[in-house]
């Protein structure tokens, strides 16, 4: 969905030609993998960043194009709504300092993105969902101004013959209502963490990748109001999840637009996207007939069913194709710190179960892993998960005393120097001693002063704004 697209009505035939290129470049991608046209990627990891823009009363400001504008930065781009922007991370090889190039490079646009929107009179924020958004906000008059989101909008609609989206989302609180568009997605913000991996351990890095969502949504959870309810500890997970439901059925099977996926693989990840061509109806026909070798309506099709961990195929400045694996669970903010420190862990519990599998990976099946995800973004830290021989475990318990000590032992294997990891894992550390993460700190501000969101908001961005990680924020 990242690429604009040149119109937003679609005939039956466009639908046709665009099946007939996504079958051929499916069949190409199958190619390449039984050639092992991958072999000799190496590690690189990147991320992608979502933000709000809000003006002096803290609601949601819709001038995204305007900031855009002055930002002048190809690291910072549109997102759905015009109060949302995404700020981008170069990707940086797994070797030398890459998370501080990462971290520094984020903090420098980020700082720099403070600055303009204070030019502006606005605010930016970084926070799963916006405690003072309204359902109001969340109307097409504040779509961004792009063709690909107005498609989106039409076919989402189409797809489930013109009927209102229903929003039901049960946790310490209940929300239920009907939406008529597919902006309740721009409700939800999120750190979207990219992972390169070399072929040959690619199976394994996606399926550990799907292994601990959990433990990372939980970690990461900073969504617990929508409306002025309390739901979940990320409610950004049910929410996203029902804002482009074309097919509820398919949803219930684990095939939703917006899911947690129907299984591990097994061979490769190209099983991920024959089930793309086989199960998911084409979205977004915009047809290129003449970059089958750069598999342009593949990535576009693939980019229009959001599986919570995505395999993509990308490729190097000398054409070489090479896989990553998107990991999209965790929510954003709440500061530079911990969007760092949050990359720093995933990547370090993913190589750590990479380059030591069987002495370290839990028996875990599939129905276990995406059950402990929902009950983790349900109840955070305090939640308790299935983990390792069917054991119940608290997710708090399980990231200090085996997601951590993976996490160093992911980097020693990987040669890398104690100070370049060391002080993201320390903050991640104290995340969890404290247990308090966005939603928890969310919580407790409400708790001593009552549901006033604006008053919680303006109290989050002087965390946001003191350059302490969350865990370490006071109760204001």
């Amino acid at each position: 969905m990242g690429q604009e697209i040149t119109t937003d009505h679609f005939h039956k035939r466009d639908f046709h030609h665009f099946g007939q290129a996504l079958s051929r470049e499916t069949d190409l991608l199958g190619e390449w993998f039984a050639e092992s046209r991958f072999q000799g990627t190496e590690p690189v990891v990147g991320f992608e960043l979502e933000a709000w823009l809000l003006d002096s009363g803290l609601r949601p400001a819709s001038c995204n194009e305007r900031f855009l504008k002055t930002m002048d930065d190809p690291l910072v781009v549109p997102e759905l709504a015009s109060f949302n922007i995404e700020i981008n991370g170069t990707p940086q090889p797994l070797t030398g300092t890459p998370f501080t190039m990462l971290a520094g490079e984020l903090e420098q646009t980020w700082s720099r993105g403070e600055r303009v929107a204070a030019g502006m009179d606005l605010d930016l924020a970084m926070v799963g969902i916006l405690p003072t958004i309204r359902a109001d906000d969340l109307a097409l008059t504040n779509m961004s101004n792009m063709q690909r989101y107005r498609a989106l909008n039409e076919q989402v609609m189409r797809m489930r013959g013109g009927s209102p989206l229903h929003f039901h989302i049960d946790g310490q609180e209940q929300l239920d209502l009907l939406h008529h568009d597919v902006m309740m997605e721009a409700g939800t913000t999120s750190l979207q963490i990219h992972l390169q991996v070399p072929f040959h351990q690619s199976v394994e890095a996606f399926n550990a990748a799907i292994m601990v969502s959990a433990p990372m949504v939980a970690l990461c959870a900073n969504s617990p109001y929508l409306f002025g309810q309390d739901l979940w500890d990320d409610s950004r997970i049910p929410l996203f999840e029902q804002a482009v439901d074309v097919d509820p059925l398919a949803h219930s099977l684990g095939e939703g637009r917006v899911s947690f996926g129907t299984g591990y693989v097994r061979e490769s990840l190209f099983e991920v996207f024959q089930e793309n061509l086989d199960h998911y109806p084409v979205m977004l026909p915009i047809s290129q007939p003449d970059s089958t070798d750069r598999l342009a309506n593949l990535m576009l099709h693939n980019g229009t069913i959001w599986r919570w961990n995505r395999p993509l195929v990308g490729f190097d400045q000398d054409g070489t194709p090479h896989l990553r694996i998107e990991h999209r669970v965790a929510s954003a903010g709440p500061t530079t710190l911990d969007v760092a420190a949050n990359s720093v862990f995933f990547v370090g519990m993913v190589m750590g179960m990479v380059n030591h599998w069987e002495q370290v990976v839990p028996d875990l099946s599939f129905a276990e892993a995406k059950q402990n995800f929902y009950r983790a973004a349900r109840h955070g830290m305090d939640g308790v998960v299935r983990w390792g021989g069917g054991k119940s475990v608290s997710v708090k318990e399980l990231l200090q005393e085996e997601l951590l000590p993976l996490a160093e032992r992911g980097f020693q294997s990987m040669g890398l120097d104690r100070e370049e990891w060391g002080p993201w894992l320390e903050i991640i550390g104290g995340r969890v001693a404290t247990g308090q993460n966005g939603a928890a700190w969310q919580r407790g501000w409400v708790a001593g002063n009552g549901r006033n969101m604006s008053g919680l908001l303006e109290a989050y961005l002087q965390g946001q704004r003191s350059g302490n990680p969350i865990h370490q924020w006071e109760l204001y």
